[in-house]
């Protein structure tokens, strides 16, 4: 079992910027390969930005690509998705997840199916308004 925390949420105003953590309390951070995922009010979670257990592969969702990073601190324990030029269609619950460490590998062609993450955060609420 992995227990995610996010942390970081909150509101800003349009074109602001937001930094989320995720934090892996007590397990082997370094082997996770970890995502974001993000559920806007009223609609189905999407992908957002995943990235491998080495920093090497990062995956992004064309919606936020060029204005999203994401990184990790493997020392700390600790991954981070940097969100910059927010917009109000950016609001929505993001959550942290880390994929089945028994299925598919982290890819370009698997890193958006929400089907390959096991274990999910609460979730930490991103409100930008215009």
């Amino acid at each position: 079992q992995v227990q995610l925390v996010e942390s970081g949420g909150g509101w800003v105003q349009a074109g602001g910027s937001l930094r989320l953590s995720c934090a892996a309390p007590g397990h082997a951070f370094t082997i996770l390969s970890m995502g974001w995922f993000r559920q806007p009010p009223g609609q189905e979670r999407e992908f957002v930005a995943a990235i491998t257990w080495d920093g090497v592969h990062k995956y992004y969702a064309d919606s936020v690509k060029h204005r999203f990073t994401i990184s990790r601190d493997n020392a700390k324990n600790m991954e981070y998705l940097q969100m910059n030029s927010l917009k109000p269609e950016d609001t929505a619950v993001y959550y942290c997840a880390v994929p089945s460490p028994y299925g598919p590998a982290l890819t370009s062609d698997t890193a958006g199916s929400s089907a390959l993450y096991e274990y999910w955060g609460q979730g930490t609420q991103v409100t930008v308004s215009s």
